[in-house]
Formats: C-alpha cells, sequence, structure tokens
C-alpha cells in the first residue's frame, strides 16, 4: 500500500523540489528530467488504482520560503507565499484588477485602451483573424500611431506584436497581411515576431499540410498590454472571441511593475521569434540561432536563457522592491514612512505570472498547478474549466487522488470550437466526448462521483473557450485564488506549446466576491454530467475515433 502510494506522489515530490531551486538551474533541470522519467516510467507500469488515493496522506509539504514570515508586511500572511521562489510577486491594491465577464467587454476596453496609449502597445497572442472587426482593431493602432506622430509633442510609442509563425501564415489572407500594411508605414515603431516552434523541422516541416503543422507546438500566450494597463486572457484577436465565444479575462489597471515584466518577456519570446518584414518576409535577429534551420539543442538553450532572465530579474528586482519598501529605513515608524511618502499602501492582492515553456525547459506554470492541487486540502473546492478536457496523467492522478472537492466545467460537443468543422477536425469534439467518458467512468469506480463532478457548459449560437480555476479554503463561500490566462491543463499546454497564465491571490472581499460572480455565471449555464448524458445521441462515438483518439489526443 505505501509503495503505490509513492509511487503515485513521485512526482510531485521531484518537481515541487524545483521550487526550492530558484538559483540552481542546472539542478533544477535535471530534477525535472528525473520527473518526467519517473512519471513515464509508472505509467507504463501500473494503471490508477485505489491506492493512489493515499499519494497525498504521504506526499511532502508545499515547498517553503526561504525566508520566515515578515512581520510587517502583508506579504507574510497568505499561505501561497511559497510561489515566489518560482517567479517575481506583484502586491497591487484590488482597486487595480477587474474582472471582465463577456467578449464585447472584452473588445471595447482593448480598442479604448490602443486608442489612449501613448507609449506602448504590446500584444501577444496565437493569430490575428482577417475579418472587419480585426481590422477595426488594425484600424485604431494605426490611428492612434499616426496621432503619435502628428502631436504637438511626437511620443515614443512603440506597437509590438507577438503571434504564431504557423497559425498566422494559414492562407493567402492570414495575420501577417493585415499587419504589413502597419510594418510598411511605421517601420520604426511596429515590431511583428511569429514564433517558430523549434520541433517543426526538417522533413517533417516540408510533409505536414498547413492546419496539421500547428499541431506540433504553438505561441499561446494571450497577453494585451497598453502603457501601464494589461489584459490578461484566453482569448485570441479574432472576431469570434470579440462577439460569441465565451472565455475569460482581467484587467490589471496601472500596474506598472507587471506591464514591465509582461513587455519584457514578450520582448524575449520575440527576439527569438522570427521578424516580419515589410515585404512579408522573415528573418531572425542578428545573433540568434534560426529556429528550425539551426541547432535545436542550441536554438533552445538560447530561448531558456533568454525567458530565464526576465524571470529571474523581475524576481530579485520585486524582492529588493519590497525590502526597500517595508524595511527601508527601521528608524522610521510605518506611519513616518507613508507621511514622508516613503511607503506605498499596503496590497491585499498578489499577482504571480507562471510561464509554461516546456519546449524550452521551463515549466513553472506546472510546478505551481501540480503543488496547487496537491495541497488542496478536504472540505476546500476547487472549479476547473476548460474549453478542452483533456487534461494530463499528472494533473488526472491529482484530481482523482487528492481531497478536496472538484467541479470541473468544459463544453459540450455543441459549444466545442471544432463543432461543425470540415474534414477530420470536424471528429475532434467527438474525440473529447470519449476522454470525457473515460475519465467519467473512472471517477465512478473510484466511487468519487461526489467528490468530482462534472459539467457541461452549452449556450445557443455561442462556444467555450475559458480556461482557469477558483480554489475556496474551507469553509468559505468566496475563492481566494485563481489562475487565468492561455493554459488548458492539456497535454499540449504542458509540453508543446508557449503559455503564460497569472495566479492571483487576494484578501480582499470585493475582488473575491468579482472572482465568484465570474465562476458563478459560467456554471450557472451548465448541465451536471451523469451515465445518461452519454446516453444520448449526440454523444455517440465512432469507433474509428475512439481507436485514433489515444493516438492523436496529445496533439490537440
Amino acid at each position: 500500500m505505501a509503495v503505490a502510494a509513492a509511487a503515485a506522489a513521485g512526482p510531485v515530490f521531484w518537481r515541487r523540489l524545483l521550487g526550492l531551486l530558484p538559483g540552481r538551474p542546472g539542478l533544477a533541470a535535471l530534477l525535472g528530467r528525473l520527473s518526467d522519467r519517473f512519471g513515464r516510467n509508472r505509467d507504463r507500469r501500473r494503471r490508477r488504482s485505489p491506492w493512489l488515493l493515499l499519494a497525498p496522506l504521504l506526499s511532502p509539504a508545499v515547498p517553503q520560503v526561504t525566508s520566515p514570515p515578515c512581520c510587517l508586511c502583508p506579504e507574510g500572511v497568505h499561505r501561497f507565499q511559497w510561489i515566489r521562489n518560482l517567479v517575481p510577486e506583484f502586491g497591487v491594491s484590488s482597486s487595480h484588477v477587474r474582472v471582465l465577464s463577456s467578449p464585447a467587454e472584452f473588445f471595447e476596453l482593448m480598442k479604448g485602451q490602443i486608442r489612449v496609449a501613448k507609449r506602448r502597445v504590446v500584444m501577444a497572442s496565437l493569430y490575428l483573424g482577417t475579418g472587419p472587426l480585426e481590422q477595426e482593431l488594425v484600424d485604431c493602432l494605426e490611428s492612434t500611431l499616426e496621432e503619435s506622430l502628428q502631436a504637438k509633442f511626437p511620443s515614443d510609442l512603440k506597437v509590438s506584436i507577438l503571434l504564431d509563425f504557423t497559425r498566422g501564415s494559414r492562407g493567402r489572407k492570414n495575420s501577417r497581411t493585415m499587419l504589413l500594411p502597419l510594418l510598411q508605414r511605421f517601420p520604426e515603431q511596429v515590431r511583428v515576431s511569429l514564433f517558430h516552434t523549434p520541433h517543426l523541422r526538417g522533413l517533417l516541416r516540408l510533409l505536414i499540410p498547413e492546419r496539421f503543422n500547428e499541431t506540433i507546438g504553438l505561441q499561446h500566450i494571450k497577453v494585451y498590454l497598453f502603457d501601464n494597463s494589461v489584459i490578461l486572457s484566453g482569448a485570441n484577436l479574432s472576431d469570434s472571441y470579440f462577439t460569441n465565444r465565451q472565455d475569460r479575462y482581467v484587467f490589471l489597471q496601472d500596474c506598472a511593475e507587471i506591464a514591465d515584466f509582461f513587455t519584457e518577456l514578450v520582448d524575449a519570446v520575440g527576439d527569438v521569434s522570427l521578424q516580419l518584414q515589410g515585404d512579408d518576409t522573415v528573418q531572425v535577429l542578428d545573433g540568434m540561432v534560426h529556429p528550425y534551420k539551426g541547432d535545436r539543442a542550441e536554438y533552445c538553450k538560447a530561448a531558456n536563457k533568454r525567458v530565464m532572465d526576465v524571470i529571474n530579474s523581475a524576481r530579485i528586482r520585486q524582492q529588493m522592491l519590497h525590502a526597500q519598501t517595508f524595511h527601508g529605513n527601521s528608524l522610521l515608524t510605518q506611519e513616518d514612512a507613508a507621511a514622508a511618502g516613503d511607503r506605498r499602501p499596503a496590497p491585499d492582492t498578489w499577482i504571480y505570472p507562471l510561464i509554461q515553456m516546456k519546449p524550452f525547459e521551463i515549466q513553472i506554470d506546472e510546478i505551481v498547478t501540480e503543488t496547487l492541487l496537491t495541497e488542496a486540502e478536504c472540505g476546500a473546492k476547487v472549479y476547473l474549466t476548460t474549453g478542452y478536457f483533456n487534461l494530463t496523467q499528472a494533473y488526472m492522478d491529482l484530481v482523482l487522488g487528492t481531497r478536496a472537492e472538484y467541479q470541473i466545467l468544459l463544453a459540450s460537443p455543441e459549444v466545442n470550437g471544432f463543432f461543425g468543422a470540415k474534414g477530420v477536425a470536424g471528429a475532434i469534439p467527438a474525440a473529447y466526448v470519449h476522454i470525457e467518458r473515460q475519465f467519467y467512468s473512472e471517477v465512478c469506480s473510484l466511487g468519487q462521483q461526489e467528490r468530482v463532478q462534472l459539467q457541461e457548459y452549452w449556450r445557443r449560437g455561442w462556444t467555450f473557450h475559458a480556461k482557469g480555476l477558483w480554489l475556496y479554503l474551507a469553509g468559505s463561500s468566496l475563492p481566494c485564488l485563481t489562475l487565468i490566462g492561455s493554459p488548458n491543463f492539456g497535454y499540449r499546454s504542458v509540453h508543446r506549446d508557449l503559455e503564460a497564465q497569472i495566479a492571483i491571490v487576494t484578501e480582499n472581499q470585493a475582488l473575491q466576491q468579482q472572482l465568484h460572480q465570474e465562476q458563478e455565471q459560467l456554471y450557472l449555464r451548465s448541465g451536471a454530467v451523469s451515465s445518461a448524458t452519454f446516453e444520448q445521441p449526440s454523444r455517440q462515438v465512432k469507433l474509428w475515433v475512439k481507436m485514433v483518439t489515444p493516438l492523436i489526443k496529445n496533439f490537440f
């Protein structure tokens, strides 16, 4: 019994050790590889059994902070402070955080923010669509750039756009052709970077046709930044995401340090990407290894360093800022310091950027998510949502083997983004139904139907793309933590794509209420999954789909 439990807990143990090694990337990478090898061997050796329910009882404690809690500042009071061992911690006032609820609100806010931007507009997305609404967005950028040149005191406005190369190059009219006029008219102010995964190269790149080449790996980060304000979301820059595709969005207003971090992160990924030129060709920056023509290991090493330098420098910078803010002069009382303007208002909300770029051996989001799921105690509630229900083996084991209650929201087949698609893509919703049914059967076989519940989102004329989680501590009716951003908790998010989300930890009841209402509004449009769900005609999966799904599930 103990051996089985230890086996289930093993990978989490190693991954959580990484949190204690912020300054030792070599050792961290070694432990990461040991973890992956341990996980693969475990999956081959065993099928899941009821013994995995004992795994959390034997797993080690959550990574601890390297210094004792501070009695002078609020960072010493919340239980998720260990995350700052891995990433920068940004303390903000909850009044600067606003949860958006609809695609239209998201679209209008972006246009409004572009119009008033004076210094920078930074946009990272999978792609930019080619319809009239996307053109409206491009027109907003053009007008703002034009005004910046004609102003009495010209500004130094810069526009940086990061997209995926394969998705952004699909078709004759595509993201690149949409942005070329901006690049041609404002060459000194506009930068368009197209990330190309290093794993799509050689014969593979020549043989895999358009659309299918996107399964190898993508730039999937969704960050929209205007001067010192940031929108984090899972939404792309496409008309459906502006009208009838439900996602999640959070607006961080006047948060300069967070905006600086995400500007640097997008710049870092942009530097290791292909640069779009005014004649629709692409080039690499001088001195950078080519992503698919150059040596893959050398490219990935350079990309790892470029991104980790941003994360580590921001983490050190925030630690120094924290020390100066709360411990800068021990001879002054807190009241005197505040009166002198040397002390910022005490934050009640903390933002942690979680980055996942497995091609570059960066696994921060995976480590934090696994630890959060492991440490959710009995009586806690986790509301988890994804537009594409295809959890990794590790996440499934933790959901089935830990103590918290889970409400998992996923798309019904009719609101899946691939529903009604032509060709093979049209079978993808059925593949998700098959995966969902297998997971539900395991829940039932373990007798966990009361603790782990599935719900399907449905809304006429809409599709569903929301992702993330809300954590309610035992005895609390409001969430204290949420994850929001681009990851889907699936194999692609963990192993293939570039992802980013933020963990928001808040003690402010008004912000907690906003997050709770967001969760409720999404779940109100859902129905509970039961055995009868899979007896419906729309849930019947063809035999060939069942046979193919295990072979292709890691690619969608």
